[in-house]
């Protein structure tokens, strides 16, 4: 199935007293690239999100922001007396260096770090339920990636059949070029000799209609189309060997130009170049 790599989506959940958000946004990228966001008190899970990430999202450049907040009905403070009677001291002798000094107030004390103290939650139970909950946000964006992804996947499938439909129109029109040609050469080597080698011309003839004949550019390009077709069907990551057949497409096509002797042709050859150009665009964000 094919995946997009671009997608948004969020989830929340609850655990004891902490409701815990978790965003994930990913956009495309060559690689894996997995950067995860976590407050202090949940940096203890970065290891296996990053892990369960990895494990469902092959290529991307995803970010996986986690966050809590307290619930309203839980709203108490904590105090730490201990540090706050230190802090105090603290304060008492650089007063005692100073003149003029302005005693701390109840807030500033309640500002200083580690005055308040938060009710832990059982790590355990929070792993449990935090992975669980970047699990089903995982799902969440895979299904939203894949949804684009069909949309790319038909996208690309209505270029290759337009692809076919110019191979198709240049191997019908390519015996007229090779005649077109031979008529005009001929016409020409009688202009400039009177007597001319006949079966000789014939012989350049035909190599020079082998070097301009493209018609194994033109198979090695329907059968690119059928492998394009084929490799959207499966079912695993495929955006690098689409990619790679889009490279390999654009060559058959620029072969083409470089052997066209025909205004048509020549036309065919940008026309394939700006279709494939396309399909490469879009395959950029195939996952």
């Amino acid at each position: 199935m094919i995946r997009s790599m671009t997608a948004f989506v969020d989830g929340e959940i609850t655990v004891d007293n902490l409701t815990i958000l978790c965003e994930l946004r990913s956009v495309n990228h060559r690689y894996s690239d997995v950067n995860i966001k976590l407050p202090e008190r949940l940096r203890f899970l970065e290891s296996d999100a990053r892990h369960l990430i990895a494990d469902k999202l092959k290529r991307g450049k995803i970010e996986c922001s986690l966050n809590y907040r307290r619930q309203a009905d839980s709203q108490h403070f904590d105090i730490n007396l201990e540090t706050v009677r230190k802090l105090l001291a603290a304060t008492a002798a650089i007063e005692s260096c100073m003149h003029n000094a302005r005693a701390f107030s109840a807030l500033d004390i309640l500002a200083f770090p580690g005055v308040q103290q938060e009710n832990e939650v059982d790590k355990d139970k929070l792993r449990h339920n935090v992975i669980a909950l970047i699990d089903t946000t995982l799902d969440k964006l895979l299904e939203y990636r894949s949804g684009e992804g069909n949309q790319l996947a038909a996208l690309i499938s209505e270029r290759c059949e337009k692809v076919i439909e110019l191979v198709d129109v240049a191997h019908r029109r390519m015996p007229e070029v090779l005649d077109n040609l031979r008529n005009r050469l001929m016409s020409r080597v009688t202009e400039l000799v009177a007597e001319p080698h006949f079966d000789r011309l014939e012989q350049e003839l035909v190599l020079l209609a082998q070097k301009l004949d493209v018609a194994e550019e033109l198979d090695r390009l329907q059968t690119h189309v059928a492998e394009v077709l084929r490799v959207l069907r499966k079912p695993e990551p495929q955006g690098r060997r689409l990619d790679f057949l889009m490279q390999e497409m654009n060559r058959e096509a620029n072969t083409l130009g470089s052997k066209s002797a025909d205004r048509e042709m020549t036309q065919i050859s940008i026309d394939l170049k700006v279709l494939i150009e396309q399909m490469r665009e879009q395959i950029q964000n195939i996952e």
